[in-house]
């Protein structure tokens, strides 16, 4: 029995404050489906998206939160959303209206992914994401016939996915991280090119190993003078990929390597790869990516939260966004 009211968080500003409310059960409409929320976790993106800081923008109040997992309860009329009737889904909020922080949510039927059984509710919870970017990043990097890659902040939930399946793919890869420790769980994960940013000679050791790896593509989501210095150690002809923004900076570029050494700087948003992919293309990936699931794709958590616990279990997050991901459990009540 679907209840009439559920309840969910709320951003009525965009200032970053959570707000627990009760509000209506949404009915689907054509195309649509309604998915009973499982779990759902807290990603960068997120909290770009609750300062205002993320490429979308939706009418206030809103229901936060890009992805989740969950069982699709009702539909709407159509041929998808019926046959998805029951099923376990991973799911991706609509470009306008609210997100999976809340007990239910309207999604498109052709956002939602069936779950295969051997992927819990919980990996398929956060399989969209960061498995979806890693995989995007490296078939970018390989389609562009580059020998290796940069990564910088590698030690981050999505820096693991991809230093796992580079590994996979037998794609050299350079880790950039800004902590001991993150050298030492890089190469815990048998990465062979680990750097620490803030070591004396970076600079130096990451110029060499560009060129002796052949690494003409970066992949950076933190901006600022990263990507100034990453791109200054690159071959001639290189490119850095910025997909994000975390130190909240523009990225700093000095103009003599994009005029007299060809290097350039391209963005890079994970909406957009998949969509040029066209729904077959992104089938196959979603079907494709859940075997690495539980292990290359894997998604450590730190804490697993109802609504009322979320706020308080966001604002550790930020404070280290590398100890693993933060899931909101909607069904779940306080302790």
């Amino acid at each position: 029995m679907i209840p009439e009211k559920m309840r969910a968080l709320e951003l009525r500003a965009y200032d970053g404050e959570l707000h627990l409310v009760e509000k209506p059960v949404p009915t689907p409409g054509q195309g649509e489906v309604l998915v009973q929320i499982a779990a759902s976790p807290v990603n960068p993106s997120d909290l770009k998206f609750m300062v205002g800081g993320y490429g979308v923008k939706k009418p206030l109040p809103v229901v936060p939160g890009f992805e989740a997992s969950g069982t699709v309860v009702a539909t709407g009329s159509g041929l998808m959303p019926m046959l998805m009737k029951g099923k376990r889904v991973a799911c991706m909020a609509p470009d306008t209206g609210d997100g999976t922080w809340a007990e239910y949510m309207i999604a498109s039927a052709r956002k939602c992914i069936p779950l295969q059984k051997a992927v819990t509710l919980e990996q398929g919870a956060a399989m969209v994401v960061n498995p979806w970017t890693a995989w995007a990043l490296l078939a970018t990097a390989r389609q562009g016939k580059h020998k290796a890659a940069v990564h910088t902040a590698a030690g981050s939930s999505l820096g693991r996915m991809m230093a796992r399946l580079a590994q996979r793919l037998k794609f050299p890869i350079i880790h950039i991280v800004r902590r001991a420790e993150q050298v030492t769980l890089l190469r815990g994960l048998g990465a062979p090119h680990v750097l620490d940013s803030t070591a004396p000679d970076f600079d130096a050791k990451l110029k060499d190993l560009c060129a002796s790896l052949g690494a003409t593509m970066a992949f950076d989501p933190i901006a600022g003078e990263m990507t100034g210095r990453v791109l200054a150690a690159m071959p001639r002809g290189s490119v850095a990929v910025v997909y994000g923004s975390l130190s909240g900076q523009p990225c700093m570029v000095d103009p003599k390597l994009l005029v007299y050494e060809q290097k350039r700087v391209e963005g890079f948003w994970a909406p957009v790869w998949a969509a040029k992919q066209g729904f077959l293309g992104r089938a196959r990936v979603a079907m494709g990516l859940q075997k690495w699931l539980a292990t290359d794709l894997r998604t450590e958590v730190c804490a697993r939260v109802p609504l009322e616990k979320a706020a308080e279990a966001i604002e550790a997050y930020k404070k280290d966004m590398s100890g693993g991901k933060v899931l909101i459990l909607p069904g779940a009540k306080p302790e």
